[in-house]
């Protein structure tokens, strides 16, 4: 069987000095369920092992690497959206599962809302899944997850310019994402712009909204800053 996650071990003092601001980054006192979220390349994967790594958080890898369909998802999106969508709700559900065994806190790589907030509807809205797999989509959803752990924060990456997206996508150079298009980017920024109301209004989630457009938070001053509003928004 799969790893369905891995643990990140906690940074070491020889990674190096964060800038002016690393006194301010403290782990919360607490066992806190954290995730992220935002659209495709914006940034959630690089961001939740940074967290992972500075605050000690057990890392909950989004299972894209262990997807059987999303190869032929890209190929041909009509035919395997269906197929993918239970795919990746299965695969959340266990994480959420295994993060309230967990006695450490957690971080979670995309959330398990965004698939029936943002994907299963606007793959329904493409006419990639018809109005009754949509039905059942729910349907399992809300069977599913009916008694699984909440995320108690969510951190959603705001990223306006879609060449941006496309631009980090190339760079990290997965082959299944190489087909992916700029309106089809587009059009999950729709979503994704009301998508931190959605987590406030309809499942009470605490959220902190960041746009990093223009924030490099791999190194240097943008890494210090991403950290510190962490760290701020954990305390809270």
């Amino acid at each position: 069987m799969k790893k369905k996650f891995e643990a990140v071990p906690r940074a070491s003092k020889a990674a190096g000095p964060v800038g002016p601001k690393k006194a301010k980054v403290k782990a919360p006192g607490k066992k806190i369920f954290l995730a992220m979220a935002g659209n495709i390349g914006a940034g959630k994967t690089t961001a939740a092992k940074m967290v992972s790594q500075k605050f000690g958080f057990e890392l909950f890898d989004e299972p894209v690497i262990d997807n059987r369909f999303l190869k032929n998802y890209y190929a041909d999106m009509k035919r395997w959206s269906f197929t993918l969508q239970l795919e990746f709700l299965i695969h959340r559900v266990q994480h959420h599962e295994l993060i309230h065994q967990v006695p450490k806190s957690c971080i979670q790589d995309r959330t398990l809302y965004e698939d029936p907030e943002i994907f299963a509807k606007y793959l329904h809205g493409l006419g990639n899944l018809t109005d009754s797999e949509l039905e059942l989509y729910f349907d399992y959803f809300k069977r599913l997850t009916r008694t699984v752990a909440q995320p108690d924060k969510v951190i959603c990456f705001d990223v306006p310019k879609v060449d941006v997206l496309l631009s980090r996508i190339k760079v990290r150079g997965r082959e299944e994402e190489k087909g992916i298009k700029t309106d089809f980017l587009r059009g999950l920024n729709g979503y994704y712009a009301t998508f931190p109301m959605v987590l406030a209004g309809k499942y009470g989630v605490d959220v902190l909204t960041l746009d990093v457009t223009n924030l490099d938070i791999r190194t240097g001053q943008g890494r210090a800053e991403f950290l510190d509003k962490v760290s701020t928004f954990l305390s809270k």
